[in-house]
């Protein structure tokens, strides 16, 4: 890939941070989890120079960490190592480390890495991306992400808690966009802009969210997809460690608790053309043509997709009534119960954003799908029809499923996403999340003591 990181990069980055003592080099899997090694300061220029080996197994495990031997990276290929080179940029200090610390970000060489180069999710954004360059679309993206902060220990029950505020209390009311809030998250969110500002990374507005303890931060929207989708990636990894340097958990869970809100992860795109012009840009408030045909496309392929948007079995449990979660495929202007939303404002800052994701989601697989889908969209034109006006909710004419089979098996049978995504991925994608739902399915835990063990 054109943006590995050269040897340069490392050799200043030495010269600069003398104290640094150890290197994290981690690559994301399919499920968004970072994977990786802890190397000592004298082993990163070999990794520069030549890479670092890493099993194929790495990008074909559970979340739990399991290997998947039905993925193809296991048996088949005896495991066999891999090679991942740094990503231009990446190498970054860790501030809330004890041991003085940095960060790489590395990803599978194209030929190097095989045979899981096709596994890596940021193969697979970059590769949509660069089929709508070719047709002369460049994707602008954002993200904006929702957390929770908990207590790092649960309550009596065992269940978990917000955490303490800083006069010692826990947040018990919702008081969405409360200001007082936030005040009493300053020493983490001081923390948290700080770590960003020194990796780089463009935090801008914090609100309070609907639930007590939650939390949201807007990135800013960068002209390089592919960049802004690296920088979400690295943001969480940010978020969580800061947020266990001041005794709480950061988590991005789709449904953690029952009866307050999920946390979601809105995407926020729009296209530009060569010299950076926003070819979503139009006085009318549904935008151009061209912004409906890719809305068109987006809802066409949003259940095909859906898995990648909401990829565990926790992230259905976000999908409900009046919780500004969406629950049909669905598009409207300036309307928070629609899917996709296009936002007011001036005509040259028309885009899209896209609420369906849950804050589960592995930022480049979402991407990749949501892109894909514009894709299709632009190049067969597309009608969304009529933009939803009101309560989207009530108006839904066909819900989105709620259940995690089902969007398997669509993900599955769908010839539009091999089309788009390449069967190698799609194999090791679907056995990975096959053998999750197996697991999953085959646990007996609390809720199956609760309801039958008596009763049935």
């Amino acid at each position: 890939m054109s943006d590995f990181a050269c040897l340069h990069e490392a050799h200043t980055f030495l010269a600069q941070h003398p104290d640094i003592e150890m290197f994290e080099l981690f690559i994301l899997d399919n499920n968004g989890v970072p994977r990786g090694k802890l190397l000592h300061r004298d082993e990163l220029l070999a990794v520069y120079e030549s890479g670092r080996p890493l099993p194929s197994t790495i990008l074909g495990l559970t979340i739990n960490g399991d290997d998947v031997e039905n993925s193809g990276l296991v048996w088949d290929v005896g495991d066999i190592d891999c090679r991942a080179y740094p990503i231009s940029g990446s190498l970054q200090r860790m501030p809330w480390r004890l041991i003085p610390t940095a960060a790489v970000q590395v990803s599978m060489h194209p030929t190097e890495g095989l045979p899981a180069t096709v596994a890596d999710p940021r193969h697979l954004l970059a590769k949509v991306i660069d089929g709508l360059k070719a047709d002369g679309y460049y994707p602008v993206m954002a993200a904006e992400l929702e957390f929770y902060l908990l207590d790092q220990k649960p309550d009596s029950h065992g269940r978990p808690q917000p955490a303490r505020d800083v006069d010692g209390g826990r947040p018990r009311s919702t008081q969405v966009y409360g200001l007082r809030e936030l005040e009493q998250i300053e020493p983490f969110l001081a923390d948290l802009y700080s770590a960003c500002k020194l990796q780089g990374i463009p935090a801008r507005t914090a609100i309070s969210e609907y639930a007590p303890g939650q939390v949201e931060i807007t990135l800013e929207h960068r002209t390089d997809a592919l960049q802004a989708m690296d920088e979400a990636v690295r943001y969480k990894r940010l978020v969580k460690g800061v947020a266990h340097k001041h005794g709480m958990t950061a988590c991005f869970m789709a449904k953690p608790f029952d009866d307050l809100a999920g946390t979601g992860m809105h995407m926020h795109v729009s296209l530009a053309d060569a010299a950076g012009r926003n070819l979503f840009a139009s006085e009318a408030a549904d935008g151009t043509p061209l912004l409906r045909q890719a809305v068109g496309g987006m809802l066409s392929t949003l259940l095909d997709s859906l898995l990648l948007f909401c990829p565990n079995a926790n992230s259905y449990r976000r999908f409900q009534t009046n919780s500004y979660a969406p629950l049909a495929a669905t598009w409207g202007v300036d309307n928070r119960t629609v899917s996709l939303r296009v936002p007011g404002g001036p005509a040259n800052s028309r885009h899209i954003e896209h609420r369906i994701c849950g804050a589960d989601a592995n930022p480049y697989l979402a991407a990749a799908a949501i892109l894909a889908g514009i894709h299709r969209g632009i190049r067969e034109q597309r009608d969304p029809g009529a933009p939803v006006e009101g309560n989207g909710y009530a108006q839904a004419k066909e819900l989105l499923p709620t259940d995690w089979l089902t969007t398997l098996r669509a993900l599955e049978g769908s010839s539009w996403a091999r089309d788009a995504f390449g069967s190698e991925f799609l194999n090791v994608y679907l056995a990975v999340k096959r053998a999750e739902y197996r697991q999953f399915m085959g646990e007996v835990g609390e809720q199956d003591w609760r309801w039958y063990l008596h009763q049935a």
